[in-house]
């Protein structure tokens, strides 16, 4: 099988059954936030983390793809795809309370940022809640499933607590946002 078929060289892309999309649609804008997304989830598995970070993560991954795989089956196309999501919302809750029992609350802004495994999780976080906010805006135009807005709002919430945790574990201070004097 050739990596090029020519049949995007129009601007349209395959969706799961057949049908076609411009490049440029929302569906296909999320599907390309949710690529991203698991992009830097790789990069940050390959910053030698903890085993059960990198274990869970590896489960994230999958199902960021059947995600997309699902985000890519339309109803009119000839068949479709529904992700098993199965307990992983639920994983990531776990973990995060897990996490954040050994962290000091809040009490202020952080800026993203630390060492190389935290400042990654903050940058997942971000590409994250893009592809959330790709995922509500195609959800005005098509139907959506609760449950993966439900992962992908908490997953990001997982980004950031581990990016906490990952700099706690490894010295990294985090950096609180300090309003400079004479701003407004």
């Amino acid at each position: 099988m050739k990596i090029y078929t020519r049949t995007g060289d129009d601007g349209t892309t395959g969706l799961v059954g057949g049908s076609r999309a411009l490049k440029s649609d929302p569906r296909i804008e999320l599907l390309g936030d949710l690529d991203e997304v698991n992009s830097h989830l790789g990069v940050l598995r390959s910053l030698a983390i903890p085993a059960r970070l990198d274990l869970l993560l590896g489960k994230v991954q999958s199902r960021i793809f059947e995600t997309g795989s699902e985000v890519a089956s339309v109803p009119e196309g000839r068949r479709g795809y529904e992700a098993a999501l199965g307990t992983i919302i639920e994983d990531l809750e776990a973990s995060i309370d897990d996490m954040e029992a050994s962290l000091e609350p809040l009490r202020q802004f952080i800026l993203p940022g630390g060492g190389p495994a935290g400042a990654q999780a903050h940058l997942a976080r971000t590409v994250c809640r893009r592809a959330e906010r790709s995922m509500v805006a195609l959800a005005g135009s098509a139907q959506v499933r609760t449950d993966l807005l439900r992962f992908l709002n908490r997953l990001s919430d997982w980004l950031f607590v581990a990016a906490r945790w990952l700099n706690r574990e490894t010295g990294c201070e985090e950096v609180a946002w300090a309003k400079e004097e004479n701003e407004p």
